[in-house]
């Protein structure tokens, strides 16, 4: 008897420590925080040659409508055949986006020492149309007046007469600045100006392009705005990673209140239940115990 007693305490007791276990919130281990390197490795090979085709799309993302400008720089270090990787580049962004009047719309500025607002947000609703603009872009080939190209942008781009949605429409505004070297011109105040509007500004450098002042253009935190390649030739890897960024969608999982009310209830009572019977199983315990000394004795 007494040993059945105790097995039946034991097995209340793990039982116990199951619940526990079970329902019990415990701090966890702490978030571990990974740096991400945007920065590429040297291409090896040779890549595949690729020119821009205007018919072709691919797969796209539904997740937000951008007002999305992007501001290219086309001076004279960006040789012709770079040049048309930077639009292989847009156009397979272009691909990834859902693109149309009340869902991506997309602008290109390109500068040099001048600057030229290839076609605005309000111009092409579609791809096709959209990739073709893209296919006629050429290059102005002089200096580079990145800053001038933000202020153009923010002020003729980004703009409700040139197709950008109002502020209460609560689309997000995004700039991509692609470039190769040191801007002329001041960058940090004229971008601060942008991000203060309400654009968030990503800088992708490539080669020769000078680090501080990308970080002086982009967006906070910096290294998620901040995108860096060696060569022309790689700069098409980036396209994943701008999907990633654009086309992420924030699920926000809320349980069922009455499914965590019920739950606690449960909790509570099998708690309730199982301290009730310890408690039980220990007093007749200590019962037994006590006729097992007196039976000794005598």
């Amino acid at each position: 008897m007494k040993s059945f007693l105790w097995s039946l305490l034991y097995c209340g007791s793990l039982l116990l420590s199951d619940v526990r276990a079970t329902y019990h919130l415990s701090a966890g281990d702490p978030h571990l925080i990974a740096a991400q390197s945007h920065a590429q490795t040297r291409h090896n090979g040779r890549p595949p040659f690729r020119t821009l085709n205007p018919a072709k799309t691919d797969s796209q993302c539904r997740s937000r409508p951008l007002d999305l400008v992007f501001i290219i720089d086309s001076s004279r270090s960006v040789r012709p055949g770079e040049f048309e990787k930077v639009k292989i580049f847009l156009a397979d962004m272009v691909d990834t986006l859902d693109v149309g009047a009340e869902a991506t719309r997309v602008a290109v500025v390109n500068y040099a020492s001048t600057v030229k607002i290839e076609f605005l947000l309000k111009d092409h609703a579609n791809k096709p149309d959209m990739k073709k603009a893209i296919s006629r872009i050429e290059p102005l080939a002089a200096g580079t007046m990145t800053g001038l190209a933000i202020k153009s942008a923010m002020n003729e781009a980004f703009t409700e007469q040139s197709g950008a949605r109002p502020r209460s429409r609560k689309i997000s505004k995004v700039a991509i600045i692609v470039t190769d070297g040191r801007p002329q011109d001041q960058v940090e105040d004229v971008s601060a100006a942008a991000r203060a509007s309400g654009i968030e500004i990503y800088a992708v450098g490539v080669d020769r392009a000078d680090m501080r002042s990308l970080q002086l253009m982009a967006s906070i935190p910096l290294e998620d705005h901040v995108f860096y390649v060696e060569t022309y030739g790689v700069i098409e890897k980036l396209t994943s990673k701008f999907r990633e960024t654009l086309c992420e969608v924030k699920v926000e999982v809320v349980e069922d209140p009455c499914k965590c009310e019920a739950r606690l209830v449960f909790q509570k009572k099998t708690q309730a239940a199982i301290q009730q019977l310890t408690a039980k199983l220990a007093d007749v315990s200590g019962r037994i115990e006590r006729l097992e000394n007196m039976v000794g004795r005598a």
